[in-house]
C-alpha cells in the first residue's frame, strides 16, 4: 500500500515528521532570545542597530505608555506602519499587555482604511507622520476612530536618509496625536504590567487581500505563530543567530510569521528597509550578510534586472524562497543564472500563517511534465495536505482538484466573521480556493485559483499555464493573463505584458510564440504591453485589475 503521506520521503536528513514550539507563546519566543542573546542584534536598520534587550526596554516602555492610556487585554492595536523598527516594538507592546496587533497596508487609503477600521476597532493606532496628516482627516463620518492615536516618523530610528527611500518624504508631523518616539522616552524605565498569552489567544488580525466585498481578518494566534516558526527553522536548518532579510511588508503574513517571528525564534538580527527598493535591499543584503529571504517573485525580478547587480555580493543568501505567486520555471532559471540563488518555490497564505508547502534543501526546479508548472514543494513539518473534487471527496494522484491543508498552523477563524470561517475552516482541513494536484512521489502543484480559470468554448484555460510559457520568451519582464469577454466563445484569453526595454516584442511575435508552444485554445487572442503590471504591496499581480480595465474582445 502506497504512504498516505509519500512527501515524508523527501525530507531532508535531520527534519521531523513534527517540529516541536520552542515556547508556548509568541511573546515567549522573544523573551526567550532576550535571555539567551541580549546584546545580540535584534534589528537592523540602515545605520542603527537595535538589540535584543534594547528592543525589550523600549517595548516595556510603549507597553507602559499604552497601559496608562487604558489599553488592555483583548484590546486591538492598528498599526499603519513601514517596515521601521516601530512596528516590531509596537506589536511587542500591545502583547506584553495582552493586546492584539491588527496589521494594515500603508498603501490603503481613506475608504480601504476606514472598512478596517470599522470591522477590527482597535482602541489604539499607531500611524505614519504622513498617513496621519494625509489620511485620516479624510475618513468618511462615522468611521470607528481609535480612543489612543500614535504617529510615527518616517525618518525614525535611523539617521542615513537614504535618498532613494526618503528623498520624496517631507519632514511634517501631523496636528493630531502624540509621537511614538515622545511616547517611549516618556515612559522609559517604566515596567508595564505583566501579561502572559494563551496560545490560543490571537496574536494578529491580518486582513486577506479580497477581491470582492469585505476583506476577512484572519485571527492568527499564539500557537499558530510558535508552530510555523518551529516549522521553518526546522526545515531551513537555520541556526541560532542567523540574520534573515525582511524585503516583504510587515503588514503582510510573509513579514510577520516567515521573518518578524522566526528572527525572535532564531535570536537573530531582522534586517529591515523600510520599504522594497531593489537598490536599497541589495545593498542591505551586501551590508548585513542575511543568510535567509522570502520573497514575491515579482521581488526576485526586480532584484535581477536591477543595473550594476553583482551576485558576488549576494552570496550570504543560501536560503532563498519565494511564495504568494507562482513561480515561471524559466524565471527561477534566470534567477539562479543572474544572483546566484537557487529559489526554494513554495506555497501558502495568509490563513496558514505563511508558507507550509515548500521545496525542500536542495531541491528546486521540479516540473511537471505534463502542465509545465513548477512544484511548489511538499507539505513541511506538521502539514497534511489533500486535493479536494468538487464533490468534496479526496482525490488520487495526479487529480487536479481544490488544495485543503489540515495544520495547525491554520488560522482559528475570521475576525467576527463565523459563517465565512465555518464554510473555510472545517474539521478535515483549511479550503484554500486553490486549484492543484500532488504527483504520486508526493510533490504538490498549484494550478490556479478557482476565480481566475478561464472558460474559453467550454475548454479550461488556467492562467499560470500561459503565463509559464510567455516568461519564457526573452522579451518578457513580466506577464499576466486574464480572461476577457468574448461574443462567441464566452471568454477569451487575454495577455498583458511589460517587456525589458532592450528587447521590444510585436503582438504578432508573441501570438506565434505562444501558438508553438500551446493548445490553439490557451493562445492569447488579445495582446497588451503596459510599462507595469499592478501589484499589492506583497508584490502579487493583481489580476482582478487586469480584468476590470480589459474590456472585451473585438
Amino acid at each position: 500500500m502506497p504512504s498516505p503521506k509519500p512527501w515524508l520521503a523527501h525530507y531532508p536528513a535531520g527534519v521531523p515528521e513534527l517540529a516541536a514550539p520552542q515556547a508556548a507563546d509568541a511573546l515567549g519566543l522573544f523573551r526567550a532570545a532576550v535571555a539567551m542573546a541580549p546584546e545580540r542584534d535584534a534589528l537592523r536598520y540602515f545605520d542603527r542597530r537595535i538589540s535584543h534587550a534594547e528592543l525589550d526596554r523600549l517595548s516595556d516602555s510603549l507597553a507602559a505608555a499604552l497601559a496608562s492610556r487604558g489599553f488592555g487585554a483583548g484590546d486591538r492595536l492598528a498599526l499603519y506602519l513601514q517596515n521601521q523598527p516601530g512596528f516590531p516594538i509596537a506589536t511587542l507592546a500591545a502583547w506584553k499587555l495582552g493586546g492584539i496587533v491588527v496589521t494594515i497596508n500603508p498603501m490603503n487609503r481613506e475608504f480601504e482604511l476606514a472598512k478596517l477600521l470599522d470591522d477590527a476597532r482597535p482602541r489604539a493606532l499607531i500611524c505614519l507622520a504622513g498617513l496621519g496628516e494625509d489620511i485620516l482627516p479624510r475618513l468618511p463620518e462615522g468611521t470607528h476612530r481609535p480612543d489612543i492615536l500614535l504617529w510615527s516618523g518616517e525618518r525614525d530610528w535611523q539617521t542615513r536618509d537614504d535618498p532613494r527611500i526618503f528623498a520624496t518624504i517631507p519632514r511634517r508631523e501631523p496636528v493630531a496625536g502624540d509621537s511614538l518616539m515622545h511616547c517611549i522616552e516618556t515612559f522609559a524605565g517604566k515596567t508595564p504590567p505583566r501579561h502572559v498569552p494563551s496560545a490560543n489567544d490571537a496574536a494578529f488580525i491580518v486582513y486577506t487581500s479580497g477581491t470582492t466585498g469585505l476583506p476577512k481578518g484572519a485571527c492568527i494566534s499564539h500557537d499558530n505563530l510558535v508552530r510555523i516558526s518551529a516549522a521553518h527553522r526546522a526545515w531551513y536548518a537555520l541556526a541560532d543567530g542567523t540574520p534573515l532579510l525582511c524585503a516583504a511588508p510587515l503588514f503582510h503574513i510573509t513579514g510577520l510569521a516567515g521573518h518578524m517571528v522566526l528572527a525572535w525564534c532564531l535570536a537573530g538580527p531582522l534586517v529591515l528597509c523600510y520599504r522594497f527598493d531593489p537598490g536599497v535591499v541589495l545593498d542591505a543584503i551586501a551590508e548585513h550578510q542575511p543568510r535567509s529571504t522570502a520573497n514575491a517573485i515579482t521581488a526576485y525580478i526586480a532584484l535581477m534586472n536591477q543595473p550594476g547587480v553583482d551576485p558576488a555580493k549576494l552570496s550570504s543568501l543560501d536560503t532563498v524562497t519565494s511564495g504568494g505567486a507562482p513561480v515561471p520555471p524559466s524565471v527561477a532559471v534566470q534567477v539562479e543564472q543572474k544572483l546566484g540563488w537557487r529559489i526554494l518555490n513554495g506555497y501558502g497564505l495568509t490563513e496558514t500563517t505563511s508558507g507550509v508547502i515548500i521545496m525542500p534543501r536542495g531541491g528546486g526546479g521540479r516540473v511537471d511534465p505534463v502542465s509545465g508548472a513548477l512544484s511548489v514543494g511538499v507539505p513541511i513539518s506538521g502539514v497534511d495536505v489533500w486535493v479536494a473534487g468538487d464533490d468534496g471527496a479526496r482525490l488520487g494522484h495526479d487529480e487536479i482538484g481544490e488544495i485543503v491543508i489540515d495544520a495547525p498552523m491554520v488560522a482559528r477563524g475570521y475576525w467576527g466573521k463565523p459563517a465565512e470561517t465555518t464554510e473555510c475552516m472545517r474539521a478535515d482541513g483549511f479550503r484554500s480556493g486553490d486549484i492543484g494536484f500532488m504527483d504520486r512521489n508526493g510533490w504538490f502543484y498549484i494550478v490556479d485559483r478557482k476565480k481566475d480559470m478561464i472558460n474559453a468554448s467550454g475548454y479550461k484555460v488556467w492562467p499560470r499555464e500561459v503565463e509559464d510559457v510567455l516568461y519564457a520568451h526573452p522579451a518578457v519582464r513580466e506577464a499576466a493573463v486574464v480572461g476577457i469577454g468574448d461574443a462567441y466563445r464566452g471568454e477569451t484569453v487575454k495577455a498583458v505584458l511589460s517587456l525589458r526595454g532592450s528587447q521590444p516584442a510585436t503582438r504578432d511575435e508573441i501570438i506565434t510564440w505562444c501558438r508553438e508552444r500551446l493548445a490553439a485554445y490557451k493562445v492569447p487572442r488579445v495582446v497588451e504591453f503596459i510599462d507595469e503590471l499592478p501589484k499589492n504591496a506583497a508584490g502579487k499581480v493583481l489580476r482582478r485589475v487586469l480584468r476590470e480595465n480589459a474590456g472585451a474582445a473585438e
